[in-house]
């Protein structure tokens, strides 16, 4: 990304821009969180990334405090220029948990996907 690719990406409502966490060797996807353009200023200068926290409502350093930052490989966005992808070299763990990944509870087992009528899921919810 060129820092006049910058302007072309589509910050919601609330001044925010999904991204997706993606470690550089292994592809793995270390998390989700959001950036304002102070944070992805911020990113783009330092390397490191800075997230903006939706709970606390500040700048995030990540790994800040708990040392497992996040070195900046690259940054992709989408066709949509809605959504980033981030990818880091990961010192540490990604998750407050103490996984690498954030992503480590299992929805669904074995790659394949539920066989779930059309809108069922949904109807089910709706009955609760």
């Amino acid at each position: 990304m060129t820092f006049t690719d910058v302007n072309s990406l589509k910050f919601d409502a609330n001044g925010l821009i999904p991204v997706v966490v993606q470690d550089s060797k292994t592809n793995t996807v270390l998390m989700v969180a959001y950036m304002n353009q102070e944070a992805l200023e911020r990113t783009l200068v330092t390397k490191e990334t800075w997230f903006w926290s939706r709970s606390r409502r500040q700048l995030w350093h990540k790994g800040e405090t708990s040392g497992h930052l996040q070195k900046v490989k690259e940054i992709l966005f989408d066709c949509d220029h809605d959504t980033l992808l981030v990818k880091v070299e990961q010192t540490g763990v990604a998750c407050h948990e103490g996984y690498f990944s954030c992503f480590h509870y299992r929805l669904w087992g074995d790659g394949t996907c539920p066989d779930i009528p059309n809108g069922q899921l949904l109807k089910e919810k709706k009955k609760r």
